[in-house]
């Protein structure tokens, strides 16, 4: 498979690049690196992000690549999504690609739905940041500093500083090489881990501060509303990582974060530390999904009412564990 994409993207001249809404370091590091090697091959090349690029990765290197998607659609040989299961995950990219594109489709999630006609899922892989090492070994493709920091900060986050279930030896050898290539992996770390704005230390001690504990202190949840957000100055981005806190409590087995979205929506975002409790499997069931331990989905209703319908799932499968 990875060397029919290395075949369709060599063939094209036009390409667009693009990763999910609200990205994370996964999804702009793939993006910036796949743009970054198709540049060097001569191509033109778009890379999009709804979100366009948030401030808090600017550190990654070509973070200007990167730009939000137009109004009007616009002609591409190929477009190339990563890091994104299901194509509604694109948001306004998907209006900015004209029909006529070859869509492939790389990523990691169990809950891909094969949206593209050429599709990489491989969801034993902990980043879609490795599964592009791992396609650039394979196809030859030399990578560069640049490239090897983008991969790196991918791979780094979505395994949790390389601790989360599906970290192996594939994932250590990627990272070995990556920093072979020229990763300065204090710089980075420090980039990625210990730079975080005012803000955010500010939302974390909100957020601590108004913990919750459902079924049996075994979940953690977390609530935020548009008051409460625009009240603090807290961007989208500045809520990454919160739910790891609350996860990381003796005796919780799953954490959850209720955010209120604009439009009458609230954005779930679910972690377990179970390998037999999936939240996957309970945010699929609220249309979403992503990974066994971390899922999300964006629900239809007001905070409390998503809030109370998705612990009583969740506190449901965990109780068909006892």
């Amino acid at each position: 498979m990875f060397d029919a994409i290395a075949a369709a993207l060599r063939g094209a001249r036009r390409i667009a690049v693009a990763s999910h809404l609200r990205p994370d370091a996964d999804a702009l590091g793939s993006t910036i690196a796949a743009a970054l090697w198709l540049r060097s091959e001569g191509k033109d090349v778009t890379a999009w992000n709804e979100d366009g690029m948030p401030k808090k990765f600017r550190y990654l290197p070509g973070s200007d690549l990167i730009s939000a998607p137009p109004a009007d659609p616009r002609e591409f040989d190929v477009f190339l999504a990563l890091d994104v299961s299901v194509k509604k995950r694109l948001g306004t990219v998907n209006d900015a690609i004209a029909p006529g594109a070859l869509w492939i489709n790389i990523d990691h999630h169990v809950s891909n739905e094969s949206f593209g006609e050429i599709n990489y899922v491989d969801a034993t892989s902990p980043a879609t940041g490795q599964i592009l090492f791992e396609f650039f070994r394979h196809v030859g493709i030399g990578i560069t500093q640049d490239i090897a920091t983008n991969l790196f900060a991918a791979i780094s986050t979505d395994t949790g500083s390389f601790q989360y279930r599906g970290t192996d030896e594939r994932t250590f050898d990627a990272g070995s090489a990556l920093v072979s290539a020229g990763v300065d992996v204090a710089d980075l770390s420090r980039a990625m881990y210990d730079s975080q704005p005012r803000r955010r230390f500010e939302l974390l001690r909100f957020a601590l501060n108004r913990v919750e504990f459902h079924c049996d202190d075994r979940i953690a949840t977390f609530s935020l509303t548009l008051a409460d957000a625009a009240r603090m100055g807290v961007l989208p981005e500045d809520n990454e990582g919160i739910i790891d806190h609350l996860r990381s409590i003796d005796g919780v087995l799953s954490a959850v974060f209720f955010e209120e979205l604009t439009e009458g929506k609230v954005r779930v975002s679910a972690r377990s530390k179970d390998p037999a409790l999936d939240v996957c499997k309970v945010c699929q069931a609220f249309k979403g999904g992503g990974h066994p331990m971390a899922s999300g989905a964006r629900v239809r209703g007001t905070l409390e009412n998503v809030k109370k319908e998705f612990l009583k799932v969740l506190s449901d499968e965990i109780r068909q564990r006892d």
